[in-house]
């Protein structure tokens, strides 16, 4: 929690820092890039947590990476956090960006989980219904294929979920069915 606190402050100074310097979606890539790294590689994450290896040696892998491949910005942010051994909230910063920069241009991510992958008109029929649950005009939608619905689909826009799967729906038969108004339970 509190390293959640800690990311959320520099994520609002990267923040401002880039638009004022009109590299916000630099920045926003570069932060992309940076969580796509620590997802894909689970050593590089635990290299940025080792309290064994030394912050000069981390900063000089650092560079070895994202040096010439993200704006001058991203790379300040770096170098300022390994220089005072913040570098394990580097991953946290990263992920902590995206959704920072959702709520500064008023974007909504949603997720939807069905059993197929949509086609164009079903996926715009979900982008109006999540339009309407959130307000929100820019929406931004991930598609999972999960056959394990059965059939109908999952969706979950911030704190919200509708749940209209084939499977749930057979979950809520299995429990009434299992429940026996007749037979008194002591």
């Amino acid at each position: 929690m509190a390293e959640s606190r800690v990311a959320s402050r520099y994520v609002k100074s990267l923040l401002s820092l880039a638009e004022e310097q009109n590299a916000l979606e630099q920045v926003k890539a570069d932060m992309q890039l940076f969580a796509n790294v620590c997802a894909s590689s689970h050593d590089f994450t635990n290299m940025l947590k080792s309290p064994i290896i030394k912050h000069d040696k981390k900063l000089a892998i650092l560079e070895a990476i994202f040096k010439g491949k993200v704006n001058a910005l991203t790379l300040a942010i770096i170098k300022m956090l390994t220089q005072k051994n913040r570098e394990p909230l580097l991953p946290a910063i990263a992920a902590e960006f995206q959704n920072a920069y959702n709520v500064y241009k008023g974007i909504q991510k949603a997720t939807i989980a069905t059993t197929f992958t949509m086609d164009e008109k079903m996926k715009l029929e979900m982008e109006n219904l999540v339009k309407k649950i959130s307000g929100k005009t820019q929406i931004d939608l991930v598609q999972k294929v999960d056959t394990d619905l059965i059939g109908g689909f999952v969706l979950n826009v911030g704190d919200k979920q509708i749940d209209a799967s084939i499977k749930s729906k057979l979950k809520t038969l299995k429990t009434k069915f299992s429940e026996n108004p007749y037979i008194k339970e002591f």
